[in-house]
């Protein structure tokens, strides 16, 4: 049997380091140059897939002691998986902007916390 603390450990830890490959991939990018390279826009969304399905086996009680939208992460997971011929590659772009710091700075909180 699976310990789930350390699953869960786990999977933060596989989080943590996808978003550490995302911002390097995308270091010295404008938004342009990440929408027309296939190969990097396909690299990034492989990460959030992962940081996705990571999401989803983590501890629902470790995860709800912490304020952050963890439904967004797991919907834009499905999004990629499952809607990938609707992506809008600019509003990625936004979320690696916008919403990825406050993502990386919630999962090493909890990584610090409760590990």
């Amino acid at each position: 049997m699976k310990d789930r603390h350390i699953e869960s450990q786990k999977r933060l830890e596989h989080i943590d380091k996808s978003i550490a490959e995302i911002e390097k991939y995308v270091e010295g990018v404008d938004v342009h140059d990440f929408c027309e390279n296939d190969m990097l826009n396909n690299a990034v969304l492989l990460k959030f897939i992962i940081i996705g399905e990571a999401i989803i086996h983590i501890e629902k009680e470790k995860l709800d002691k912490y304020d952050y939208a963890w439904y967004k992460v797991r919907s834009f997971r499905n999004m990629i998986a499952h809607e990938y011929f609707n992506i809008k590659l600019t509003a990625v772009w936004e979320i690696i902007q916008k919403d990825l710091p406050q993502l990386k700075s919630v999962i090493r909180t909890i990584l610090t916390k409760e590990f």
